[in-house]
């Protein structure tokens, strides 16, 4: 409203101007004020004092805010980790990582297992007698001034012959650490120098016969043996499907093929822990009627 009366007022000013210069009032006519109320006049004079009115403010745009999205569980995380720059870069060109039925990783953790399960099985002679890798395996100080060990397989040389088993000592200085390390050790054995004395550098360890705890001790070393190679296949069962499950949240492979791959997966295995089984039952047999 202040805006209207402010121009109407601007115009009837012009008005008379104009027409007092072309001829329509006499130049002396006074100028008679429009009539207003007091109310208008006194928001005029404040409208006065305030000065001009501020222009208005620019318009400000409507703010645009990210879009939220839900916080992603287990498939979103392995999605994110199979999707990484190293991941990407170990994968690129299309490796044999994609390809679903590759058991190449499967098949030699299998293997690896089932031949240290043969390695622990050969150390575990029949019957419970004795087996030359665990005095070869024994560490010795050969100096007492420093903490350093090494085998004894490093300073001697082991050699079994029937229920005696020889100990060939490289120097003479050596004797004394040997003797203590095999005394102090689980073995419970004693060894003796050379009866003869012809060779002071010959230590005897006679053997006990085995027993039927002797037997029963090493079968279930055998049985151990067994239940660690088994771990050793689940846990590469795992980690392959752990790689399925990577192809499936990616979408880097058919539905139908993960599902072929998971069969032939369980095949693999099934033949591992066979064989695991097969070996275990063998060396339990021979250990038992040793």
């Amino acid at each position: 409203m202040s805006r209207a009366f402010t121009e109407l007022i601007a115009l009837s000013r012009s008005s008379r101007h104009v027409n007092r210069q072309q001829g329509l009032l006499p130049v002396r006519e006074s100028y008679v004020r429009p009539q207003i109320c007091a109310q208008c006049a006194l928001n005029i004079r404040r409208w006065r004092r305030q000065g001009p009115i501020p222009p208005s403010p620019p318009h400000r745009p409507f703010s645009t805010y990210p879009a939220l999205f839900k916080k992603g569980g287990k498939a979103a995380r392995e999605e994110k980790s199979s999707t990484s720059p190293t991941s990407a870069k170990g994968n690129a060109g299309g490796t044999a990582t994609d390809d679903p039925f590759d058991f190449t990783t499967l098949e030699a953790d299998i293997a690896s297992a089932v031949e240290r399960l043969k390695n622990n099985l050969s150390r575990l002679r029949a019957g419970g007698r004795f087996n030359p890798e665990v005095l070869e395996n024994l560490r010795v100080q050969p100096d007492k001034s420093s903490n350093q060990t090494v085998k004894l397989s490093d300073v001697a040389q082991v050699i079994p012959k029937g229920r005696v088993v020889q100990i060939m000592v490289g120097e003479k200085d050596h004797i004394k650490p040997i003797t203590t390390a095999i005394q102090s050790s689980t073995l419970s054995l004693t060894p003796q120098a050379d009866p003869t004395g012809t060779n002071p550098l010959l230590l005897l360890i006679n053997i006990p016969p085995p027993t039927a705890e002797s037997r029963k001790a090493v079968v279930d070393e055998a049985s151990k043996a067994g239940e660690k190679a088994g771990t050793s296949l689940r846990d590469a069962r795992g980690k392959q499907q752990k790689k399925l499950r990577a192809l499936q949240v990616a979408k880097s492979a058919r539905p139908d093929d993960l599902k072929k791959a998971g069969t032939l997966m369980e095949k693999v295995v099934e033949k591992g822990t066979g064989e695991v089984k097969r070996i275990v039952d063998s060396a339990r047999k021979v250990l038992e009627s040793g």
